[in-house]
């Protein structure tokens, strides 16, 4: 069973608060997130609960980091006015969808999502044998059909959790879907399309069910997607009844493959807290030249006039990120002919990530001196998220037989 295509052009994704953030984080997601907000309906979430399954032994780290990654994240440009930020703890809804989808999740399928093993193995200083860890791709879920999002940004490691995610919403319809009269209802929406509309809706279930005729379905989605005199329950249950199933509660999402950070950290790796190798979205100007003035470079250039060779320096990986052609074609030059030494060939780093850092700084200021605002965000954020996974929740619940009258 497919999800409602644009239904709601919803984006939905969220942050773990174990620490500062820097700028691997920056160049990896928050610059999508900024795109994404002026494209769909954004829904930027701190990840609290998923925070503990890593850090549930000593959480302080999570309370001290959720203001202040809040803070980056209106710095950096994320704009209360164009996405919905909350926490996801103040929507308790999370925590029963995930309840909820665990009854009928089997647990073959969390065993063998790729970063549960990966994890483990990466973390083995940490006890990971727990309920949680097992069942937070689980609880990715939730927080994904709990908005019915139809876009999540990820990288190529965590296309798994969101084609997990896909499994489960399919199973939940195929359980819970058929409601009462579903054949009549549907019958009755398409009615609603008007004679035409309804009678070409008809002909391409048709083709699609007795042909397996798959451009007669996008054909067909495209119709229902065109419709303007029915509701939003109604073309979900002209989705399902197309494809032979029943009411689509929670749509499939489908993952919105984030472009591959380019940001290395300050040793050539990755940049990440793991490597001790950052820097951080605020870090201090003076401690952002040191790190940078001070960072390895080709080990073949012991003396400054010892010709280097730029791919084996992790100082070029950062002009390929911060410096324009004509820059990079200079230091390429300087560095083989010795014309350059390595401070000359940082200083254009240092200049470009302080240059970038500044307005960053500024506003997350702005921010620090008013608390009372990021607080303010958040809790209208919260109480909007939530209205919308009530919303869910009232559907999930009636579709499982749990609305007692």
């Amino acid at each position: 069973m497919s999800s409602i295509p644009g239904q709601n052009g919803r984006v939905l994704s969220g942050m773990r608060p174990t620490g500062q953030l820097h700028l691997g984080h920056y160049h990896g997601v928050l610059k999508n997130w900024i795109r994404l907000q002026h494209e769909y309906e954004c829904y930027f979430f701190v990840a609290d609960w998923h925070a503990l399954t890593t850090h549930y032994e000593d959480p302080s780290i999570i309370a001290a980091s959720v203001w202040e990654m809040v803070i980056d994240w209106l710095a950096c440009g994320i704009n209360p006015s164009n996405a919905t930020l909350f926490i996801q703890s103040r929507v308790p809804e999370h925590a029963e969808l995930h309840l909820l989808l665990s009854m009928m999740t089997p647990l073959g399928w969390l065993e063998r999502v790729p970063s549960y093993k990966d994890q483990q193995d990466k973390l083995k200083e940490k006890d990971l044998a727990t309920y949680g860890f097992l069942g937070y791709p689980l609880l990715q879920s939730a927080d994904i059909l709990m908005y019915k999002a139809s876009q999540v940004p990820v990288g190529e490691d965590q296309v798994a959790h969101v084609e997990l995610t896909r499994e489960v919403a399919r199973r939940f319809n195929h359980l819970y879907g058929r409601e009462p009269g579903f054949e009549e209802k549907a019958e009755a929406a398409a009615k609603k399309m008007g004679k035409k509309n309804a009678k070409l809706y008809r002909e391409l279930r048709r083709r699609y069910q007795e042909q397996g005729d798959h451009e007669a379905i996008e054909t067909a989605r495209a119709l229902l997607e065109e419709q303007q005199n029915i509701t939003l329950i109604d073309r979900e249950r002209l989705f399902g009844y197309l494809e032979g199933g029943g009411k689509i509660i929670l749509p499939e999402p489908h993952a919105l493959l984030t472009p591959t950070s380019k940001m290395p950290g300050l040793d050539g790796q990755k940049m990440s807290k793991s490597y001790n190798n950052t820097i951080s979205l605020r870090e201090p100007p003076e401690a952002v030249e040191q790190k940078l003035r001070t960072m390895p470079t080709d080990p073949a250039r012991v003396r400054r006039n010892d010709p280097g060779d730029p791919a084996k320096c992790p100082v070029w990986q950062l002009h390929e990120v911060y410096s324009d052609e004509s820059v990079r074609e200079g230091v390429q030059q300087g560095c083989r002919s010795a014309a350059i030494g390595c401070l000359d060939c940082k200083k254009h780093i240092i200049d470009a990530i302080l240059e970038e850092q500044a307005p960053i700084h500024e506003r997350a200021q702005e921010y620090m001196n008013n608390p009372d605002i990021v607080r303010n965000i958040i809790n209208e954020g919260s109480e909007k998220a939530r209205d919308v996974a009530k919303q869910t929740i009232d559907e999930v619940r009636q579709a499982m037989g749990l609305a007692y009258r």
